[in-house]
């Protein structure tokens, strides 16, 4: 990807006086005009890179941009080379870790490779996944629009996106993007989504509002629940929450205010308890896990 490439051009330009694009291609294997093309991206991005001809010359950032060497530091890489590496996982080839070799070598042997931390990005369908990632970071980069079929609890629909970030959170994988047909920024969540493909339609020109990771949340349909939990499942919750947000009743049960998108997925949520867990408000809620649970009852009493 291109963006690799210009993470690695930037670091070696920290990293070195002076280097020519013919080094530049031959590190990153691609042609000195590829290369001329990412300079042109990186001068256009804000970082003043100069270029002299003749003998002696070459590429290099400006002198006065180029505040400290150290922009870069040892920790600094290792952070890096830790989120390319995780990358990996997703896409079960070894892509970037050839790029952490080229970012790692020569001039950055104080960077440790093979460090300690570890972060593992894939999931059990790690092939359906990573087929999905590659198919819409093809799309983001060409600026196409891609269809699918997306399952939800309200049903099967048919959509069409302009799609612009591929987000991890809450350990899964989500294509954020303009929906045609909601003629709205919607998310959607690769596991739910079947007969994913690209079409020949470009992306409008639009001002993209900026991603903030509150865009999960859904503002519409939004539900909220209190619920009490047992305390033998306290290592769950926090697993799942966080210690900050338990708190106790009387009694000493764990009790939470929940609010989620739909109630049909928070019944199917707070069914995964058993009877360590019980709704405690609003009371029509209440009233229809107890009609849920009679029925689940009845099937397993015959």
């Amino acid at each position: 990807m291109k963006i690799d490439r210009l993470i690695g051009i930037l670091s070696v330009l920290l990293q070195r006086d002076k280097v020519t694009s013919q080094e530049l291609a031959e590190k990153f294997e691609v042609s000195r005009r590829t290369i001329l093309r990412d300079i042109e991206s990186i001068n256009i991005a804000g970082i003043p890179i100069v270029s002299e001809q003749g003998q002696g010359g070459g590429i290099s950032i400006m002198d006065g941009y180029k505040i400290d060497r150290t922009l870069l530091s040892s920790g600094d890489m290792q952070a890096i080379l830790s989120g390319l590496r995780s990358l990996d996982s997703v896409s079960g080839t070894n892509h970037y870790r050839q790029l952490m070799e080229k970012l790692s070598a020569d001039d950055m042997t104080s960077v440790n490779v093979d460090n300690h931390i570890i972060i593992d990005l894939s999931s059990w369908d790690k092939s359906a996944i990573a087929d999905k990632i590659e198919l819409i970071k093809q799309a983001i980069e060409q600026r196409h629009l891609i269809t699918f079929c997306y399952y939800s609890p309200n049903g099967e629909s048919k959509r069409r996106i302009e799609p612009y970030h591929l987000i991890f959170q809450w350990s899964a994988w989500y294509v954020w993007g303009y929906c045609t047909e909601r003629e709205n920024y919607r998310m959607f969540k690769l596991t739910r989504m079947t007969e994913l493909a690209i079409t020949d339609d470009r992306c409008e020109d639009r001002v993209i509002p900026k991603y903030t990771s509150d865009k999960l949340r859904h503002t519409k349909g939004e539900i909220k629940a209190t619920v009490k939990f047992d305390i033998s499942v306290k290592w769950r919750i926090i697993d799942e929450f966080g210690a900050d947000f338990l708190k106790y009743d009387d009694s000493g049960n764990l009790v939470m205010d929940f609010t989620w998108s739909d109630k049909q997925s928070f019944f199917s949520y707070i069914l995964t308890f058993g009877d360590s867990a019980e709704i405690v408000s609003p009371q029509e809620y209440r009233q229809e896990f107890a009609e849920l649970a009679k029925n689940i009852y009845i099937k397993y009493e015959t």
